[in-house]
């Protein structure tokens, strides 16, 4: 758990985002929901990459998929593959699990990262918009 939470200290930084203490992050990990999984990429010890991701119900046709919402290689490892072999890798999880699809988001603005997900063969879909409820409206509905 420490050398996967180190690295999600790097991505928080990678983002610009805040980001909690290495404790938080081992006891966020520790106590995942029962649906969320992780899947790592590590070389003696270390971890290089990761795809986080959670199982999701109904899909078009009633089929049940894959939300993937983290994707994440270290920088020192990019154009390695391995953010490739983290897709493949999640792809044949799906596929085991009689899966029908994975949907994601991606930053609009980074080219890089499209291009990416445009050569695993994902397929843009411009007809749904991106929704969140956080924060001051999260517990305005709540209550």
């Amino acid at each position: 758990m420490p050398a996967l939470a180190t690295l999600m200290q790097e991505m928080q930084a990678h983002y610009r985002v805040p980001c909690p203490p290495l404790s938080e992050i081992i006891a966020g990990l520790n106590s995942m929901p029962a649906c969320a999984e992780i899947l790592v990429c590590e070389d003696a010890g270390s971890v290089l990459g990761f795809v986080a991701f959670s199982g999701i119900y109904p899909g078009p046709g009633l089929k049940p998929g894959i939300f993937l919402k983290e994707l994440y290689v270290t920088q020192s490892q990019r154009g390695q593959g391995l953010g490739r072999a983290l897709m493949q890798a999640l792809a044949a999880l799906a596929k085991q699990r009689g899966l029908a699809r994975i949907d994601w988001t991606a930053d609009p603005e980074n080219s890089r990262l499209l291009a990416f997900y445009d050569g695993v063969g994902g397929t843009r879909n411009p007809d749904k918009l991106f929704f969140r409820l956080d924060g001051d409206a999260l517990e305005k509905l709540a209550t």
